[in-house]
């Protein structure tokens, strides 16, 4: 009897001072969510839900737009426009501009049937969850409007307060204002790990076991490993690639063409309404481009 007593103290302090289990960072491509989705529940189960935070992208990711126009493709070629061709006739004066009228003008489709139903899956489980666009605070109504549209809520699980604040905030001195209300974090096309880490900091949240994310750019996936790297937070991030296709099939002058065609009724629109939802700016040809 001394003997297994003996033996049963020495395993109960082998238990006791045994290191915590290392969670493995993971950097990983997929074209389906529900792997995304079945890995932070699995997480969950082996590490608890609150030691897991699942961080999902928007644009590209749990929704797109339904045409080019007004797409993240589009954006980006407007953007590389700009940079390299400011006097192509394709260019918009304000592509910022433009894309709020485009969202307060368009409907967005999920990326996958069963995208919200995943992420339902993941808030079930308990696990906190949030959203986390490259989209600025000036879109939020749209944003809200076409996740809602779309079955997709992230306040009942958001990293608290999980109703956020009534307004934005400037993450960094020389940055650009961001936005967190009700589990979406809107920051402007900022650094998305170094904006989590400052939402962390801002909100008192302590850094979780895992993060495990997922985005469309794989500059934003790296974006979180570079921020938490060393940290003892593990990142698992999973590329997500399912509009690959239709980013690839995007038709720069087809593009044009429309917004040649939806802009007159656009103007139209806030001529009658206002300029509350949208401002679009008159059409300017900088001097260096006349006569081309």
């Amino acid at each position: 009897m001394p003997f297994l007593l003996l033996a049963s103290a020495l395993f109960l302090q082998a238990c006791a001072s045994a290191p915590p289990v290392k969670i493995p960072d993971r950097t990983e491509k997929t074209d389906d969510l529900t792997v995304v989705a079945e890995t932070a529940i699995e997480l969950a189960e082996q590490h608890g839900a609150n030691n897991v935070l699942a961080v999902f992208d928007i644009d590209n990711t749990l929704l797109a737009m339904e045409q080019d126009l007004g797409a993240d493709q589009w954006y980006y070629w407007q953007k590389a426009l700009a940079e390299e061709d400011p006097c192509d006739p394709r260019l918009v004066s304000d592509r910022f501009a433009v894309m709020g009228a485009l969202f307060y003008a368009s409907a967005m489709r999920p990326t996958q049937p069963d995208a919200a139903a995943l992420l339902r899956r993941v808030q079930d489980a308990g696990v906190p969850t949030i959203a986390l666009t490259a989209r600025g605070a000036d879109y939020r109504l749209n944003t809200f409007r076409e996740l809602r549209r779309n079955e997709m809520t992230f306040w009942p699980q958001a990293i608290p307060p999980a109703r956020g604040w009534t307004e934005p905030f400037l993450p960094v001195p020389d940055g650009r204002p961001v936005f967190y209300e009700d589990g979406v974090y809107s920051v402007a096309g900022q650094h998305k790990g170094e904006m989590l880490k400052i939402l962390m900091e801002r909100t008192g949240y302590p850094e979780p076991a895992v993060i495990v994310m997922t985005d469309d750019k794989q500059d934003n996936t790296d974006a979180i490993h570079e921020a938490f790297g060393g940290s003892g937070t593990a990142v698992q991030t999973w590329h997500y690639t399912a509009e690959d296709e239709a980013v690839a099939a995007f038709d720069a002058d087809d593009a044009a063409t429309q917004w040649e065609r939806l802009r007159p009724a656009l103007k139209t629109i806030e001529a009658l309404f206002g300029p509350d939802n949208f401002s679009l700016p008159e059409k300017v040809t900088p001097a260096e481009c006349d006569g081309r």
